[in-house]
């Protein structure tokens, strides 16, 4: 951006899914600020005009693709945004998701079904729908004697490395994502692709933060689930995070940004814990 004076990432065009809040909009941010045009994404039509809104304020280039990371059109309509709009395709971001917890005798079929399609089909079909016009650039480039590096970085979670009560389903996928990451690194390698994943420990979001005197919950298409972490048990898991305190969604945008840097184009089919030591 123009009030910016560094420019990494300039000339590269990134798609961030789920990136109108939290997260994935400190993302969007970031890649902005660094000078990559961005294709934002959100559920809600509002929260990604709002980000784009914010990249263009300071001088960034970004379009919004709304909807639902589990629409069967979504991933080509995704990928299609950043040809069409920019021309090119250089960083995937695979981030949109959220939790719907119970212990595994009360979890139903679409509870499992639901979390399974947001954060391990929804990725595996963006991933899929990119993979012939990433073949086709990097086809080009090498005919003409260039080397360029794409980025590829999959969210995935302390829950997916170890294991959470009440998260079979959430868990199951993030461990999932991990073997996708580790596949795509070997497939994708022959294309210049780094392919990595970023494991999120405790980032306060709206997931993870409960309003004072009420409980808070998420409209996911016409389902209101609670989110939120009791406060106290909230300062329990920040006392076991050697930093001790949770993280910011800023500090995680970070993890995926360093993967997306020139100076990591030789890391590929790694997974980075960003937890403050825990």
């Amino acid at each position: 951006m123009s009030s910016n004076t560094s420019t990494k990432l300039a000339g590269k065009t990134a798609i961030v899914s789920g990136s109108g809040r939290g997260i994935g909009r400190e993302i969007a941010l970031k890649f902005a600020a660094e000078g990559a045009r961005v294709v934002v994404n959100d559920l809600d039509p509002e929260p990604a005009e709002q980000t784009v809104a914010d990249i263009k304020a300071a001088g960034g280039e970004a379009v919004a693709c709304v909807g639902s990371v589990t629409d069967e059109d979504f991933a080509d309509r995704f990928v299609n945004t950043a040809l069409e709009t920019f021309g090119g395709l250089d960083i995937i971001v695979n981030n949109a998701g959220y939790t719907w917890d119970s212990v595994i005798q009360k979890m139903t079929d679409e509870q499992w079904d639901a979390i399974l399609d947001v954060h391990l089909k929804a990725p595996f079909r963006i991933l899929r729908a990119a993979q012939p016009h990433i073949s086709r650039m990097a086809k080009a480039e090498k005919a003409r004697g260039e080397s360029v590096h794409r980025k590829v970085v999959n969210i995935s979670s302390g829950a997916g490395l170890k294991g959470n009560v009440g998260q079979a389903n959430y868990s199951s996928a993030k461990a999932a994502i991990v073997g996708l990451t580790k596949t795509l690194a070997k497939e994708w390698g022959r294309y210049n692709v780094n392919v990595n994943a970023v494991a999120y420990g405790l980032i306060r979001t709206r997931l993870t933060e409960a309003p004072a005197g009420g409980e808070a919950s998420i409209d996911i298409q016409g389902r209101k689930l609670p989110v939120g972490v009791n406060p106290d048990l909230l300062a329990q898991l920040e006392r076991g995070i050697p930093l001790g305190r949770a993280g910011t969604p800023e500090e995680a945008a970070g993890a995926v940004y360093m993967f997306c840097l020139p100076e990591a184009n030789y890391v590929s089919g790694q997974v980075i814990t960003c937890g403050g030591g825990y």
